[in-house]
């Protein structure tokens, strides 16, 4: 049902009129000092591709890259934190496989179901939908500076428990709502996959209020000092071309959005009338979401940055 003819977050297989099976695969170096922090945030970021699609996650394979010298005790510690994590989602380890490498490595092969009818795609977004995100960004400038040891004990465990969160309760609190294009903000930072958003058949443009995208503390001093991460300017690179910034947008936040995610939140477009449910249903269940944005008929360009 879906393949490589997109770029879906994941592939799509339909095995009767009432099931779909979601596959996805997500693995990447520790980005994290704590071992237990580095399973949780990589487990969290392969079940998300599930949540994106909207799907629910069943079982996981563990994917582990270790050197022969990693001892055996941080080794244990990144499973137990994948696990947990999966415990959370309600998804079941099944199984795995591991290989000798020189740099650690960790992930998982997530399966989820859905009935084929409810699977969301992040390419069909509707003219007139609102653009929500479920996380803030500044992921990728705060591990750059946690690791030139510039974040505080407050910043940093805000910003591990951030990218350690499921998106469980940004796509069940969605479930009964009309979502029309749905994705999870990763490597491409926000405007990388809001351009994967805007690209598809609709021929839209996606206008972004950078006022209220939601920051993590401290992320914008970094984007002003120039501590970002390489894939910020690979993204600037790739997507720039597709988007027009208004003049008074600063350059350290169109850097930010520009900023490679690990393990982000959740864009979603819906309809005006669905925002305040969804909204409240994340409330009863804790969770907030922000408005970014909205869904214009094509401009000329895949994303209008106001």
């Amino acid at each position: 049902m879906i393949g490589y003819e997109s770029d879906d977050d994941a592939c799509v297989y339909v095995v009767s009129k009432d099931i779909a099976i979601i596959q996805t695969v997500d693995f990447f170096p520790p980005v994290v000092d704590d071992p237990y922090d580095f399973g949780r945030i990589a487990a969290a970021n392969a079940i998300s591709d599930v949540y994106a699609m909207g799907a629910e996650p069943k079982t996981a394979l563990n994917l582990l890259c270790i050197s022969n010298c990693l001892d055996m005790g941080v080794v244990r510690k990144i499973l137990e934190g994948g696990a947990d994590k999966c415990m959370e989602a309600g998804v079941v380890v099944a199984g795995g496989h591991s290989i000798e490498d020189e740099e650690p490595k960790f992930g998982l092969s997530v399966m989820g179901l859905c009935h084929p009818d409810k699977i969301r795609r992040n390419n069909t977004p509707r003219i007139g939908d609102v653009l929500v995100l479920t996380k803030p960004i500044g992921t990728g400038a705060l591990s750059t500076g946690a690791k030139a040891d510039l974040l505080n004990k407050e910043t940093l465990s805000l910003m591990v428990e951030t990218m350690a969160k499921l998106n469980r309760n940004a796509f069940e609190a969605s479930i009964s709502l009309d979502v029309s294009a749905s994705t999870d903000v990763t490597g491409f930072g926000l405007l990388g996959h809001a351009k994967e958003m805007a690209g598809g058949k609709a021929s839209v443009t996606l206008e972004i209020d950078s006022r209220r995208v939601p920051l993590l503390p401290h992320a914008l001093d970094m984007a002003r000092d120039g501590i970002l991460p390489a894939g910020a300017y690979r993204n600037r690179s790739f997507v720039g071309n597709h988007v027009v910034f208004e003049e008074d947008v600063s350059l350290a936040m169109t850097d930010l959005m520009f900023d490679p995610q690990t393990s982000g939140g959740l864009l979603l477009a819906m309809r005006e009338q669905d925002v305040e449910p969804y909204l409240s249903a994340l409330h009863e269940r804790g969770d907030v979401a922000w408005i970014i944005g909205r869904v214009l008929p094509a401009e000329g360009t895949a994303i209008k940055v106001i």
